[in-house]
């Protein structure tokens, strides 16, 4: 069972590397534009924050260490995207991107942990409070894209749901939740478990809005589903 769980863990690693590195291709047209025009931030802080918090419950936790190497991955090239953001974003924008990076990324965090070490004395009571924080926020994120699926059915057009996103987020939940139920985890499972489902729906609603006649033909753009915290 260990055995399994492991190769569990290694898929899930390479599927999470996928959707970490899925937004490259926005960033160098940022690069390459030399502005983020209208994109947004948010996403890429609340996932840095995520992944951030998941290293350190795969540090703490025993036998969870495969969520903390891909976690600590997602810290990595989530602060490239948002110091690339940062570097970019139009000046009117400047101050409240940065004030977000501050409390999100460094202010929460320091919080979090510090709090659970200094509210918890048993390493198993932290694990498990922090474990609580990155369920929740998971939860959080992986209903993000009910905003895309609703916009997808009012429009009848699926530009606004990029397949491969969705597809490697239902992998991802798939995936992760096969390794939460072999190492019995139930902050992993439940997130994961959810990512699942909804990464279902938007596959079939993919499939059914595929061949559509769009209702609105000519809409701005709206920005795909924000990343999900990976765990």
């Amino acid at each position: 069972m260990a055995e399994l769980s492991f190769y569990a863990g290694v898929l899930g690693n390479v599927i999470s590397l996928l959707v970490f590195l899925s937004p490259v291709d926005t960033f160098w047209t940022i690069v390459k534009r030399r502005s983020t025009e209208e994109y947004e931030c948010l996403p890429y802080i609340c996932t840095l924050l995520g992944s951030s918090l998941w290293t350190y419950y795969g540090i703490v936790t025993p036998g969870e260490y495969l969520v903390s190497t891909i976690n600590g991955f997602g810290v990595l090239a989530e602060s490239i995207y948002v110091l690339i953001f940062l570097f970019f974003v139009p000046r009117p924008r400047l101050l409240k991107t940065s004030v977000l990076v501050l409390v999100l990324n460094v202010i929460f965090p320091v919080i979090a942990i510090v709090g659970t070490r200094i509210a918890f004395g048993d390493a198993k009571a932290r694990s498990s409070s922090i474990g609580f924080v990155c369920a929740t926020l998971n939860i959080i994120m992986y209903g993000s894209p009910l905003s895309a699926i609703k916009t997808v059915v009012t429009t009848r057009s699926v530009k606004y749901m990029p397949f491969w996103l969705s597809f490697f987020l239902f992998l991802n939940g798939a995936i992760w939740g096969v390794y939460a139920l072999l190492m019995h985890d139930i902050f992993l499972l439940v997130p994961n478990g959810m990512g699942f489902f909804l990464g279902t729906m938007q596959l079939l609603i993919y499939a059914f809005y595929r061949n559509a006649k769009p209702i609105v033909e000519d809409e701005e753009e709206v920005l795909a589903p924000s990343q999900p915290l990976l765990g």
